[in-house]
């Protein structure tokens, strides 16, 4: 599996010498949201556009290292391919945009890679959750967002980023989430493959009246994994140091 990601990387990512990141900006009063199209899931975040797109080329280095275990060229080129005003919360880390590329049909290729990085994802999610020594332990305070109560312990954080499996996939599938994160995404797979013709991307309108497909269902759970998993990871280096692992290899 991690070999077909090296491929598909390195057959479709490069050019002419350089690592070319393909922007999509999302922006409003509140900030900008940059999230790296050919690098499902990876993003920046900041309040004003140069500050996220500064983040941009170092998300994706630490993209790469947790995905393939490759190291990001020092050529790297950000090419802006998508700009939209939004009306997220994008300070709480609110998103809403669909990408163009996620109205389109997928290749059994681009599914079958972004499958396996979502995959990966909740595996190693599980992996650095695993590792921790007292999961109802937090330093975080209590604090509200658009969502509502933020999920301070670890246990909390796992519990929630596993639980949105079921409302992701809302419209597409119905599923019941299953505890364990990792066996709750190969279900939830083995059940979008059960959809005919789930390759053509059909796009939905999906809770609060948001545009969404298959595609940007699994940017978004790679996405939102990245969220909380360094959350996670802050959290519990904070409280036992380096007996903690560090699947996602987050520089924090």
């Amino acid at each position: 599996d991690i070999y077909f990601i090296i491929k598909y990387i390195t057959w479709n990512l490069k050019e002419r010498g350089l690592m070319i990141i393909r922007a999509i900006v999302e922006f409003n009063e509140e900030g900008y949201m940059i999230f790296a199209e050919n690098f499902p899931g990876a993003f920046s975040r900041g309040k004003t556009r140069d500050e996220a797109l500064g983040k941009l080329v170092g998300e994706v280095r630490q993209f790469l290292l947790w995905s393939t275990g490759m190291k990001c060229s020092d050529d790297c080129y950000i090419e802006i391919v998508q700009e939209e005003k939004s009306d997220a919360c994008i300070s709480d880390a609110d998103t809403t945009i669909i990408f163009d590329s996620e109205e389109l049909p997928l290749t059994f290729d681009e599914y079958q890679y972004t499958k396996l990085l979502v995959i990966k994802s909740a595996k190693d999610f599980k992996i650095l959750y695993d590792s921790i020594p007292d999961v109802k332990q937090t330093t975080l305070p209590a604090r509200q967002t658009f969502y509502g109560s933020i999920p301070r312990t670890p246990e909390e954080m796992y519990i929630h980023t596993n639980e949105v499996t079921k409302s992701y996939l809302d419209g597409l599938v119905t599923i019941e989430n299953n505890a364990d994160i990792y066996l709750n995404r190969i279900s939830a797979f083995q059940q979008i493959e059960q959809v005919p013709n789930y390759l053509d991307n059909n796009v939905y309108i999906h809770m609060y009246g948001e545009p969404w497909s298959l595609k940007k269902a699994m940017r978004r759970f790679i996405w939102h994994d990245r969220i909380h998993a360094k959350a996670l990871y802050r959290v519990a280096i904070g409280l036992w140091g380096s007996s903690v692992v560090n699947p996602f290899h987050f520089i924090v």
